[in-house]
Order: structure tokens, then sequence, then C-alpha cells
């Protein structure tokens, strides 16, 4: 199974229609916040895709969840927009957040910074910001052997 994860695109809904067009097999796109509309436009596009979001700190009047978690084959993902943790100021609270939830895999934006890596047992991934010519964004393979995470360049 793979799942997109998008993060801040602020507006670029043509940016994030791109991204899900080059990404054909992915069965789940998940928005990590600061760019409701953007995703809201996409769902009719694609009514094949799962489209999942939770709300960013630029979401203004948006009654999605702050936070959210999913279980895809086994694989429990918590993800959030990760203002409401502090991440510009470090990890260490989304971190513990994730871990109470019991997650394998953990997604977070707000930084515009993208960022994967694996700690302890817990996969995290920020995908960056989509905004933009220079955007980027996060891919997670999930198969019989194990979890991939990867950050693609938007180009």
């Amino acid at each position: 199974m793979r799942i997109l994860v998008v993060s801040d695109t602020h507006g670029d809904e043509y940016g994030l229609c791109q991204t899900i067009l080059a990404q054909p097999k992915a069965e789940v796109v998940i928005h990590l916040g600061d760019g409701q509309q953007d995703l809201e436009l996409q769902k009719a596009r694609f009514p094949e895709k799962m489209f999942l979001q939770v709300r960013g700190n630029c979401d203004w009047g948006s009654s999605l969840p702050v936070m959210d978690e999913r279980v895809f084959e086994g694989v429990r993902v918590f993800f959030t927009h990760g203002h409401i943790y502090r991440v510009k100021y470090g990890t260490y609270e989304f971190e513990s957040a994730a871990r109470d939830h019991k997650a394998n895999v953990a997604l977070y934006g707000h930084t515009h910074m993208p960022e994967t890596c694996y700690r302890d047992g817990l996969y995290m991934m920020n995908p960056g910001s989509l905004h933009g010519s220079c955007g980027t964004y996060g891919i997670i393979d999930i198969t019989p052997q194990g979890i991939v995470t990867n950050i693609i360049d938007r180009k």
C-alpha cells in the first residue's frame, strides 16, 4: 500500500493535483493541514482515493480535527499539523504524543522543512511544504517486508 503525504499547500491547488497525478499508486492521500480547501477540490477529481486531513494553524474556521490516527495493513499512523506540539521548536512533544498513541508512523507538517527519520521503532516524517515550484511531499510504502518512507521534490 502506498500513502501520499502532503502538507502546507497554502492555496497551491494546481501543485496538489499534479502531485496526486504523479503518484497513481497512492491509495490514500493524507493532508497535514494549511490547505483544507485545496484538498476539498481534489476529492471530486479522484473519487477512487481515500482522503484524510487535519486542521493546520492557517485553516481558519475549520472544523477538522487537529490530529487523527488510522491503521493501514496493521500499521498505526498518527498525524497532525504540528503546531499544537510546537514542532518549530523541536519534535519531543510530538514524538511523545505519537508514542502515547502507540504509532508506528508519525506525520507532521507546519515547519515547511522536509524530514524523515526512524527512532526506536517509530518512523517520523514531515513532508515539507508542497506550495510553489520547489515543493516537497512524502511517500509511505507499507509492504510485507516493512515500511519505507521517502521525501520527493516536486519538479
